[in-house]
């Protein structure tokens, strides 16, 4: 005797698992962040980083010049320590890679 499974339910059941195991993982970072967050230490859970703000713009003749932003030159960013976004930062693994790249005008 076999058991049939359609392809339809198995996608389902594989789908909902994997939902499962991130809404897990998701909330074990929240869960680490918060114990972290009671005794917290020089740069953990959140850090903070300054660094200057630098502008690309575009020329005419298709080169890009760049140039420290006159009004705003410094850009300080907090990042918090974990796989997930949480409290309103952004990753540290997904901000220091970006925060010296120039800005786009």
């Amino acid at each position: 005797m076999t058991l049939a499974i359609s392809p339809r339910t198995l996608a389902k059941r594989i789908a909902l698992s994997l939902l499962a195991v991130l809404a897990l993982v998701y909330c074990g970072d929240f869960l680490y962040l918060r114990v972290r967050m009671l005794h917290p230490k020089a740069a953990d859970p959140f850090e903070t980083q300054t660094t200057l703000r630098v502008l690309a713009i575009p020329e005419k003749n298709g080169k890009t010049e760049f140039e420290v932003d006159s009004q705003n030159p410094r850009q300080t960013v907090t990042c918090v320590h974990s796989l997930f976004p949480h409290s309103g930062f952004s990753p540290c693994w997904y901000v220091k890679p970006r925060i010296n790249q120039p800005i786009p005008m």
